[in-house]
């Protein structure tokens, strides 16, 4: 039991340490040091209420104690029956770089799909609300689930795990890289330049705009890393191209934007 508790405690606090870095450095630098002179790239013109920085980190930290509980039972109680390697010379480096781009696809395969089965009424109505309940977005909204969500959202885990074999430092830098792209999908500024939407490589990425506005209108723009599925679905919201190019502009206001305070 006190080996469980340690294990428990060191990835639980990894894990919270990763959110707080993360979405504190992001909500200070954007919505505090640098709010006025990017508001322009704010997509929302106005700030979310304080009751939603809190409810938001209260729902990530019971997120956070789910992730580290599936993490210990995959990665340390089940570690032998996992596919997980150090010796890097084993696979060599360009198998290495396709197991990056295997776990993007397949993370971003798995979350699009598991986001569309949220939005289901009945599950959307019990569960997938909490997180929608930001429907202006901000860094903390990042792990902000229904535990019930958290539990689908961190199957990923056992998922890369238990199918190709990953280097095992890798795995960990991708879920840094993860926490970082999440916190980026809700920061509620584009960071992405202007006509980056419509660049051969930009059209495939996901933006902050396009979550942003999967927030404000509840339904379309499911993907996670690209926009493969909702391009090949027909999910991607129609006027993610125009709020893009409005946001990423300093000329011009939306219709209804406000004056930052």
């Amino acid at each position: 039991m006190s080996t469980f508790l340690e294990i428990w405690l060191r990835s639980a606090s990894h894990i919270v340490l990763r959110y707080f870095v993360f979405a504190g450095s992001a909500f200070f630098l954007f919505y505090v040091l640098l709010k006025q002179p990017l508001w322009f790239r704010k997509i929302q013109k106005k700030m979310p209420e304080l009751s939603d920085y809190g409810r938001d980190i209260m729902y990530s930290l019971i997120s956070v104690s789910i992730f580290a509980s599936v993490a210990f039972f995959v990665l340390f109680a089940g570690r032998e029956y996992t596919h997980l390697y150090r010796d890097f010379e084993s696979y060599g480096l360009a198998y290495y770089i396709f197991s990056w781009l295997w776990m993007m696809v397949l993370h971003d395969t798995w979350f699009y799909w598991m986001h569309r089965l949220m939005h289901y009424p009945v599950l959307f109505k019990h569960i997938h609300l909490i997180h929608h309940k930001s429907t202006n977005p901000s860094p903390w909204t990042a792990y902000a689930f229904h535990p019930f969500e958290a539990i689908v959202e961190v199957g990923i885990v056992p998922l890369i795990a238990f199918t190709l074999p990953i280097h095992a430092p890798a795995l960990g830098l991708f879920f840094l890289f993860q926490i970082i792209y999440n916190v980026y999908g809700h920061l509620g500024f584009e960071l992405y330049p202007q006509n980056f939407n419509k660049t051969c490589v930009g059209k495939w990425i996901n933006t902050s705009v396009a979550h942003n506005l999967h927030h404000k209108k509840f339904t379309g723009n499911y993907g996670l890393y690209f926009l493969f599925w909702d391009r090949m679905m027909g999910t991607l919201r129609p006027e993610y191209d125009e709020v893009f190019q409005t946001t990423t502009q300093r000329e011009g206001k939306r219709v209804g934007d406000t004056e930052v305070v």
